[in-house]
């Protein structure tokens, strides 16, 4: 009589839980699919770190990754595309890839030939893309990037930027990587979208 007992209490605990917990879960899928569409990119054009025209045509195709960021960034910048550079070897082994765009959001100093230079070492598999500051404004903020120039006394500046690398599939978000994936977590999302 007990066990039939407990299992009755059990159970009715499990029906309150899920009947105070399911309008929560939905609401939290609502919020995700809310942000989702919240994120759509702009028209532009923009040039390349060779002078190609870029548009937002540029990034359909099955995989395209953005990743916003700046030259002069002492830290985040080059640890991300390191970690998007051994993804793209990763990918390579498998005879799969992804088309990764780098945008400035400091087009001040990052002309096409400092971002050429500083994308050197990634032999031509990271697209660098710079241009007018008014036109990096537009679409950074249309992928919901923000970014902020910080001054300091002697007049220097630094960027402060949000920095998940953005995931596409035939120009449309799907996905985001942040700092905190590991490479075998980021290679996981991606192939969900390959």
């Amino acid at each position: 009589m007990k066990l039939k007992t407990s299992i009755t209490i059990i159970a009715g605990c499990f029906v309150i839980f899920l009947f105070i917990m399911l309008p929560i879960f939905l609401s939290i899928q609502d919020q995700k699919d809310e942000y989702v569409a919240s994120i759509k990119g702009s028209p532009f054009e923009l040039k390349d770190i060779n002078r190609n025209l870029i548009t937002e045509k540029s990034f359909e195709g099955p995989a395209t990754a953005l990743f916003f960021g700046f030259t002069n960034c002492p830290d985040v910048c080059p640890l991300t595309l390191n970690k998007i550079n051994l993804i793209l070897e990763e990918l390579k082994k498998e005879k799969k890839t992804l088309k990764v765009f780098f945008i400035s959001i400091d087009p001040d100093r990052d002309t096409p030939e400092v971002m050429k230079d500083y994308l050197s070492s990634y032999e031509n598999k990271i697209i660098g893309i710079t241009g007018e500051p008014e036109k990096i404004f537009v679409l950074s903020k249309s992928w919901n990037i923000k970014s902020q120039k910080i001054f300091s006394e002697d007049g220097n500046y630094t960027v402060d930027h949000s920095s998940p690398i953005l995931l596409l599939k035939n120009g449309k978000y799907k996905n985001r990587i942040t700092h905190h994936n590991d490479i075998e977590e980021s290679l996981k999302i991606i192939k969900k979208i390959l």
